[in-house]
């Protein structure tokens, strides 16, 4: 067994068991290792301690459990291991700066410590061979654009430090209260765009240190003649790109989890690539291009 094996086998344990108490010892006997190695492999791969990824992982339960249910915050968090409301409460603003009942009363987007997919880092893609990780299917296809294509759509300036990198920042997610609002206000443009192709791009360009711009939009089928509202426009180049194309569950799925995974990068023969921007579809399926 690999190094990396192990600490997935762990992963999965866990996840298996955020209901219950988890101990680090334990963890360490189902992989075959002692505490002390097993707990500096798990930091190395996992980019945190034991008990802070378990942590992180209840939180992000608890989200589902909040945004799908009607039980009541304090049952839900002695459910997932939290011995008082005041000890969820301080654990839940110190990770995502809201308490349970803003994020309950107001559902943002919130970036959530997802599981990892270990053996990505160790993986070599072949090109056009489907590769299924976790619950998502990723395959990396060539590209040619022989025309530039327009999109329209929201821009906002984000703070890297808090959504990178992606799958371990938590907080309020920027990029998908973003898509939140094109998707509310995208009829005002329905005449213009392709309903079924849809963007998302990050980018540094005339945007301070420590910043970047997220744009999320659709494909432009008729050049508006007038400016809808603060909609704005981006071009994609005409040129060739590596495409990294990722299929998930449902939309959410594929703009958090899946868009994590995807970004992390890969091998492909013997070039390096990673998720840049992405079209992303009514049928949940995701395009992360790579200019040449």
């Amino acid at each position: 067994m690999y190094a990396w094996e192990a600490i997935e086998q762990s992963l999965t344990f866990i996840e298996e068991h955020l209901t219950e108490e988890i101990y680090t010892e334990e963890l360490a006997n189902i992989v075959g290792l002692s505490p002390f190695y097993f707990q500096r492999l798990f930091k190395r791969l996992v980019n945190k301690p034991v008990q802070e990824y378990v942590k992180l992982r209840r939180l992000a339960k608890v989200i589902e459990n909040l945004g799908n249910t009607e039980q009541r915050i304090l049952d839900v968090a002695l459910d997932y291991g939290f011995t008082s409301h005041a000890n969820f409460t301080r654990a839940f603003k110190e990770t995502y700066g809201i308490t349970p009942e803003e994020y309950r009363r107001d559902l943002p987007m919130l970036n959530t410590f997802d599981k990892p997919e270990v053996s990505m880092n160790y993986v070599l893609v072949d090109e056009g061979v489907p590769l299924v990780v976790g619950n998502i299917v990723l395959e990396i296809q060539r590209k040619t654009l022989t025309e530039p294509e327009v999109y329209l759509g929201f821009e906002t300036k984000v703070r890297i430090s808090e959504q990178i990198p992606a799958g371990e920042s938590t907080g309020v997610d920027v990029p998908g209260q973003l898509w939140k609002r094109y998707h509310m206000e995208k009829t005002l443009i329905a005449e213009d765009v392709d309903a079924n192709v849809e963007m998302g791009m990050s980018h540094t360009e005339d945007t301070a240190q420590g910043l970047f711009t997220y744009f999320a939009g659709g494909l432009v089928r008729n050049i508006p003649r007038k400016q809808q509202g603060d909609f704005v426009k981006r071009e994609l180049p005409a040129g060739e790109y590596i495409v990294c194309r990722i299929e998930a569950e449902s939309f959410e799925d594929l703009v958090t989890v899946a868009l994590n995974q995807g970004g992390q990068p890969h091998s492909v023969g013997k070039k390096r690539v990673g998720g840049i921007l992405g079209w992303i579809g009514i049928c949940f399926i995701q395009t992360a291009m790579l200019h040449l």
